[in-house]
């Protein structure tokens, strides 16, 4: 159902069902998917793919072109998985040359305010809650929570499941299954209640809170603590995640 009051651009392909309120604007070169709802003073520029079921509240802007002096009007996108919630006056800038798109996964949440900046890569289930911004280039986990009016520097890779204090200032990776907190951001335990609020077990649990303990409880340095985890604890699914996130690690991790 759309609205007389809002503009549609004739090249744009929206699904059949999807509701589009008063004032909002639909640029050309935009997909929106089945359920959708877009409320009233929104603005989607070209290269938005919004997927099915999404909705996307007052003052929001998806796709508008990056704040970045390199950009020269290359093709990009934003793509927006199902089920995402975007809340009011939240800003998600399209790509760049780098990675030609920023990605928000499925079934998210971005609270009112959050920024987004170009060649970001959002997981699934993840919430952002209020003023939350990332700088272009970040890449942030699924079921990652970030509290209100906390910010990741550009390049910062944030695990899964990883929970981020309220304020947080994001300058190093963050490694999964981990808290964030203090100032200077910095290791605050592991995610153990939303660990097992998704189902994971006491001993997944135990074993994840082993690994760190080499990393930030022993006085270790990061390829002594790598060396002794694959030497001392036996290899699962957490380990290798953790080992792998933190090997790859380029800023390298938070401190301890």
């Amino acid at each position: 159902m759309n609205q007389p009051l809002a503009y549609i651009h004739p090249e744009a392909k929206i699904a059949n069902n999807v509701v589009i309120e008063p004032f909002s604007t639909i640029h050309k070169n935009v997909e929106i998917g089945e359920g959708s709802w877009i409320g009233p003073n929104v603005t989607i520029f070209e290269g938005a793919r919004i997927g099915k079921n999404c909705k996307i509240f007052p003052g929001a802007v998806i796709s508008a072109v990056p704040q970045d002096l390199k950009f020269d009007g290359e093709e990009t996108t934003v793509e927006i998985g199902d089920n995402t919630v975007i809340r009011e006056c939240v800003t998600i800038n399209r790509g760049t040359k780098d990675r030609h798109k920023t990605v928000i996964g499925s079934d998210c949440l971005l609270m009112a305010y959050v920024h987004i900046a170009h060649d970001c890569i959002v997981g699934n289930h993840v919430i952002f809650a209020n003023c939350v911004n990332l700088a272009g280039h970040v890449e942030v986990g699924d079921w990652t929570v970030i509290g209100g009016m906390s910010a990741a520097v550009q390049f910062v890779k944030i695990g899964a499941h990883v929970m981020i204090s309220a304020g947080g200032i994001v300058r190093k990776d963050v490694p999964p299954f981990t808290k964030a907190g203090r100032d200077p951001l910095s290791y605050a335990g592991v995610n153990s209640v939303g660990l097992r609020r998704r189902g994971f077990t006491n001993e997944q649990i135990n074993e994840i809170s082993e690994v760190y303990r080499y990393f930030y409880l022993k006085g270790h340095n990061q390829t002594k603590a790598i060396e002794l985890v694959e030497l001392e604890i036996n290899p699962s699914t957490e380990r290798d995640e953790i080992l792998d996130f933190v090997k790859k690690s380029e800023r390298g991790i938070m401190k301890g």
